[in-house]
């Protein structure tokens, strides 16, 4: 069941996948900026005591993912119905309101506040997502998705460096900066974004039956061989609530770090991503297939977080970062593999079914993750048991590596050898022949319709 008009190359399809491509960039930038002064913030509030801070951030974490779990399944069910475009536009908007709260309040409850309308808005991510399966052929899902990781990559190469130097020279500048990043964002979407799904291809009706969170897994049963892959990214999204739930904290505590360290770390994370998603994986994924490929990935994510959680300094921890980078690879290989079984009137469902399920783990992560810490750090453990929350990550990505060594022996073997045998245009080649040569993707696709 897949999109047959994604098959064949033309220059509103390159040019679209530029377009959201800097779509998600600029709502990285904007996350990236507030993400090594946010922690701090909090700290302030609460008297520099971490272990309370830690409590305060799970909080906050556990409400955005609550957020997201409850109306994601809406907006997807909304992109299916009205198109992708409204909805990232939507999240943009509401995105630059979070922060400019941020930006401007002086007391918990209304940054808290101000999380609640921003898990509320969340949907560009996973809109973007059924976008590329708009607009991408099935054989090269797998590499789109590496190349909004690329995006993902270079946002957090420049952005937590850049909000580490601004949160040194006030604490509130990156949030007034994600604020403009947000509007531009905006702007730049309003303006030139087009419309991926077309009228024909959208769903008849919006229903609530598949719009509420659960209603939205139930779509699952209808593609049993998604089930499984679920499960996997599902797993792959708790381990990855180590990052943005404690890091900031952990690395203060185990290594004494300030914004700006932490803001240099996250940067070298993010060079090593786009390296990996945006180069190594196109090799990866033809050589291996997207099954194999996804096994490499885990594999290497439960070695490279044992490593961070051995790391008994900082530059030991940077020393890990190459390891752990490959990572990268399972989930836009689990991403694309599940697109090839889903019809393309319901990628936005199967997108928001995704997101809930990642939701979910953000929640257990958000209590997980920050109790960990809390419990070391108000044992005054600074030795190997320091490194627990990474210890747990690791775990975790172990547990992901045998479900999806398990559920890869059902897959129709069809799924890892298109992607291998295969690989078609090279999509980071059709991306860069359009950089210099834009046209209006508004006009091509009024021309194509």
């Amino acid at each position: 069941m897949e999109n047959s008009a994604a098959s064949t190359p033309t220059p509103a399809r390159r040019a679209a996948l530029i377009f959201i491509f800097i779509t998600l960039l600029i709502d990285i930038l904007s996350f990236g900026l507030i993400i090594p002064v946010l922690p701090h913030l909090i700290l302030g509030f609460v008297g520099e005591n971490v272990s309370a801070a830690a409590w305060w951030y799970l909080a906050f974490s556990v409400t955005f993912m609550a957020m997201q779990f409850v109306f994601t399944p809406v907006q997807g069910a909304l992109a299916d119905r009205f198109g992708r475009r409204p909805i990232i536009l939507a999240s943009n908007l509401g995105l630059g309101l979070d922060f400019l709260m941020m930006a401007l309040v002086n007391s918990l409850p209304l940054l808290f506040i101000g999380r609640v309308i921003s898990g509320i808005t969340s949907a560009s991510f996973s809109a973007s997502n059924a976008y590329v399966a708009d607009v991408t052929p099935p054989e090269k899902r797998a590499q789109a998705y590496g190349m909004l990781g690329i995006a993902f990559g270079i946002g957090f190469v420049i952005a937590p460096v850049i909000g580490g130097f601004l949160g040194e020279i006030h604490p509130r500048l990156p949030f007034w900066a994600a604020v403009v990043m947000c509007l531009t964002n905006f702007c730049y979407g309003l303006f030139v974004l087009p419309e991926s799904l077309t009228p024909d291809k959208r769903s008849a009706y919006f229903d609530w039956a598949h719009a509420n969170p659960f209603g939205a897994l139930k779509l699952l049963r209808r593609y049993p061989q998604v089930f499984g892959l679920v499960g996997v990214v599902g797993l792959y999204a708790l381990a990855h609530m180590v990052y943005p739930t404690t890091f900031v904290l952990y690395a203060d505590y185990r290594f004494g770090w300030g914004p700006k360290m932490v803001g240099i770390t996250l940067g070298l994370v993010g060079i090593f991503s786009a390296i990996v998603q945006g180069g190594l994986i196109k090799f990866i994924v033809a050589k291996l297939g997207e099954r194999r490929a996804l096994l490499f990935g885990l594999a290497c994510g439960t070695v490279g977080f044992t490593l961070y959680a051995l790391a008994p300094t900082g530059y030991w921890f940077w020393a890990m970062m190459p390891v752990a980078a490959l990572w990268g690879v399972a989930q836009p290989a689990a991403q694309a593999m599940m697109t090839h079984f889903v019809d393309p009137r319901e990628q936005g469902r199967l997108q928001g079914a995704v997101t809930s399920v990642s939701s979910l783990a953000g929640i257990l992560g958000a209590f997980l993750f920050p109790s960990t810490l809390a419990l070391v750090s108000s044992s005054h453990d600074h030795g190997l048991w320091a490194g627990a929350t990474f210890f747990a990550a690791a775990v975790i990505v172990g547990a992901s590596l045998l479900l999806a060594w398990y559920i890869s022996a059902h897959l129709p073997a069809s799924i890892s050898a298109a992607s291998a045998k295969q690989p078609g245009p090279d999509i980071t080649e059709e991306i860069a022949a359009v950089t210099s040569d834009l046209h209006s993707p508004i006009a091509e696709t009024e021309t194509r319709a």
